[in-house]
């Protein structure tokens, strides 16, 4: 076995397939400066685009959520202010249903007195027209006294009459007075 390495590496050393001589450093190095300008060219040409495409891309969204918290700032503030309106507007809305309640409830004593004192008119005219009507009674009730005594006058006149029917007649004559009921 050792037999075949060694035909394989006389071989290999005339139809040279490795060797470490000069030729073979020259390739290597003319290999690694290929390499090493291809590295450089694509960095040139790609890498450095890519990069600041995404520098400038994570500006954008760096600017975009910095925008997108100011914003939220910003909603927050209105929110309070929205909220503080509506307390105030709350606030607003209850003074304005006190007032009216007030109001209402001064209109309904206000209704009540001025009830109270046409009611008050009322009876005062009422007692006025009653008493107006009593004084009128009682002139009607003088003027029927005055006529029942001309009409005793006339009797006795006519008729002599003595003292005990005279009596008798007036005794009648009242009694059919108060048993008159006068309405007034």
């Amino acid at each position: 076995m050792n037999h075949q390495f060694t035909l394989l590496a006389a071989q290999a050393s005339d139809g040279r397939m490795f060797g470490l001589d000069v030729q073979q450093f020259i390739s290597t190095g003319i290999m690694l400066f290929n390499v090493a300008m291809l590295a450089f060219i694509l960095s040139k040409l790609l890498y450095n685009p890519v990069r600041n495409f995404m520098q400038a891309r994570a500006e954008r969204i760096r600017g975009r959520l910095e925008g997108a918290e100011k914003e939220a700032a910003q909603a927050a503030a209105l929110k309070l202010e929205y909220e503080g309106k509506l307390r105030e507007a709350g606030t607003h809305r209850d003074q304005i249903i006190e007032e009216a309640r007030r109001q209402a409830a001064e209109k309904a004593r206000q209704m009540l007195l001025d009830a109270k004192a046409e009611a008050d008119s009322l009876k005062a005219r009422a007692a006025a027209d009653i008493e107006m009507e009593r004084q009128r009674a009682r002139e009607e009730m003088k003027q029927a006294i005055i006529e029942v005594s001309a009409a005793m006058t006339e009797k006795l006149v006519a008729v002599s009459i003595d003292r005990e029917v005279h009596e008798r007649l007036f005794a009648e004559t009242m009694a059919e007075l108060e048993g008159t009921s006068w309405h007034s």
